[in-house]
């Protein structure tokens, strides 16, 4: 692992962030977030949204780190199902059999109302799997070290080792999977642009693929130090009954979140050796969520990122873009001997709907 790749000395940190998402990335600057996803056919699809002013709560320190892992973990969702979304519009598949459940809530609320429940029944049982398997499991298991010892610290940090070990080894299981690896690669590619550019380098396929697929200022950094927090905490709460443990786990992990989240701001902007040392857990647990991208994925996030790197008052965008993040025009075939070239849209609900209806006409064709 080398630091000064990592750390970089003469950059200039920012607050831009990123996720990725399937086939594509998701950039958020100051002003705007946007996704762009790598579309079957080689092409590229853009969405930009403005962001709403932050809460006051995201500006108050410990309870910001609380807020923004709340509304981060839905806006994840959101993204992933977006992408999951654009790509089965793109893909020449046969019509889609909604079940029963789908149809009645459809019918009822609408296609934004199936999207909102599929949306927060996804956060709920991810957070019931999270709290049931990371946090219940690994306190439980240890009652079994009980008849071993009765030293209460030693308890608590073998816990805390276990909860670590599940995860690292979930971490490791997934990317076993095919399409995950892929997100992995988007996930390098996203700290690799983000590295260029707040290196001042052009940003360029060729000049993002120099730097390091490690980030400080990682979400998987985020996780490792709520690990690690927890388990210096939890050493110091006792052995309580296996009810008082659950229930004090769960109670001080908004209080973890906000430690967790000032740290990594802090490891974002310092290159100081301390924060190098407190960082290398989460740099090595990124090993295995980035994967070196290739060409085309870099371009993918370099789309996404200069398109939030625009004048506030720029329109927001959605279609066919190129690798500047821009909205492609668009051919329209009014009849066998006429065409017209059209300007690309910009801006608001009208034209995603305007823009839509283009893509309709364009998807499995040269553009």
């Amino acid at each position: 692992m080398d630091f000064k790749k990592i750390f970089i000395k003469d950059a200039c940190p920012t607050k831009i962030g990123g996720q990725a998402v399937l086939e594509g990335i998701m950039m958020k600057g100051q002003d705007r977030s946007s996704v762009v996803v790598r579309l079957p056919d080689g092409s590229m699809h853009i969405r930009t949204e403005k962001i709403n002013s932050k809460s006051k709560w995201a500006k108050i320190p410990l309870a910001r780190g609380v807020f923004i892992f709340g509304s981060s973990l839905i806006s994840g969702m959101k993204t992933l199902m977006y992408s999951a979304e654009i790509l089965e519009k793109y893909e020449d598949t046969e019509e889609e059999h909604k079940d029963k459940l789908t149809l009645m809530i459809e019918k009822k609320y609408g296609r934004q109302g199936v999207i909102n429940f599929m949306l927060y029944s996804a956060v709920i049982i991810a957070l019931i799997i999270t709290i049931g398997v990371f946090i219940i499991a690994p306190t439980w298991v240890v009652n079994l070290f009980g008849r071993v010892t009765d030293n209460e610290i030693v308890l608590n940090l073998i816990e805390g080792g276990l909860r670590i070990l599940l995860f690292i080894l979930y971490i490791v299981l997934v990317t076993k999977m095919e399409d995950i690896k892929t997100v992995f690669q988007y996930h390098g590619a996203e700290h690799e642009c983000i590295h260029c550019y707040e290196s001042g380098k052009e940003l360029t396929p060729e000049n993002c693929n120099e730097f390091e697929t490690l980030h400080p200022r990682c979400g998987t950094s985020f996780l490792m130090f709520v690990l690690v927090i927890s388990l210096l905490l939890f050493s110091l709460l006792g052995w309580p009954n296996l009810l008082l443990r659950i229930a004090s786990r769960i109670i001080l992990l908004p209080v973890i979140a906000g430690l967790s989240y000032e740290l990594l701001r802090w490891a974002g902007n310092s290159t100081s050796w301390v924060v190098k040392i407190l960082s290398v857990p989460g740099l090595l647990l990124q090993k295995l969520t980035t994967i070196k991208p290739n060409i085309l994925q870099l371009e993918v996030a370099i789309a996404a990122m200069k398109s939030v790197m625009v004048p506030e008052d720029t329109p927001t965008i959605e279609g066919l873009c190129d690798n500047n993040g821009e909205l492609l025009p668009v051919k329209l075939e009014i009849d066998d001997e006429t065409s017209v070239e059209t300007e690309a849209f910009g801006g608001g609900s009208e034209t995603a709907e305007r823009n839509e209806d283009l893509d309709d006409e364009l998807t499995g064709s040269d553009s």
